[in-house]
């Protein structure tokens, strides 16, 4: 089954480009467009996708906010925010209106496409530019204290340290898995399990639990 998706940008030269590329795969389709927030609102109702691919300024409705009421409807659909603006205020912004996703329009179209089967498949994936800011905007530079991780390093087991450290690197499911040399089902699992052992908001919440234990340190 191919995976559905909204586009909505307000420029009709970006939605008819990406809905070539997006055509042009054999597993995603185009099912609807937008060129506010507010009609992404109403397609997303409508329509239910998988995906709805969101830009950031765009008329009558923001992305943002159009990103929380998507996110806050009765289905599961998620949003990937796909904008050439990476200011860290709107980078934060998606993410606590519950994106799955942030990409900029200047990365490879292949890299699109990928993400847009990431957040599909319930992962989250951020452009590797803007890990590094966000990171530090929720933990500053300096890590956790020892005692702290060594707490949290005795509710998790090695194996799930071990994808832990690569969901902080910004691995999917799937590439942990082929990592690993697990299944995709186990690879979920162990994250799951991660999410109810930290109490971890989110995946990027992960993230950030990787970066506070040293697991992970952001290229700089």
């Amino acid at each position: 089954m191919s995976i559905r998706v909204v586009l909505a940008d307000d420029q009709p030269l970006i939605r008819s480009g990406l809905r070539v590329l997006i055509n042009d795969a054999d597993d995603i389709e185009v099912v609807g467009e937008a060129a506010n927030g507010a009609e992404a609102v109403r397609l997303a109702r409508e329509l239910q996708p998988d995906v709805v691919v969101m830009d950031i300024r765009m008329p009558v409705m923001d992305g943002i906010e159009a990103t929380g009421h998507v996110v806050a409807g009765s289905g599961p659909v998620r949003v990937l925010v796909l904008t050439t603006f990476d200011d860290d205020e709107y980078v934060y912004a998606a993410l606590r209106a519950g994106a799955s996703g942030f990409l900029v329009k200047d990365m490879a179209l292949e890299d699109i496409l990928g993400a847009v089967r990431v957040v599909a498949a319930g992962d989250a994936l951020i452009a590797p530019s803007i890990t590094r800011r966000l990171i530090q905007h929720f933990t500053g530079d300096a890590p956790a204290p020892a005692s702290a991780r060594r707490r949290a390093d005795e509710q998790i087991t090695e194996r799930e340290r071990e994808v832990l450290t690569l969901v902080g690197r910004g691995r999917s499911n799937a590439e942990i898995a082929e990592d690993l040399h697990i299944s995709p089902a186990t690879a979920k699992a162990h994250v799951a399990r991660l999410f109810t052992k930290l109490d971890a908001r989110d995946r990027v919440h992960l993230v950030i639990i990787a970066y506070e234990r040293g697991l992970v340190v952001p290229p700089r």
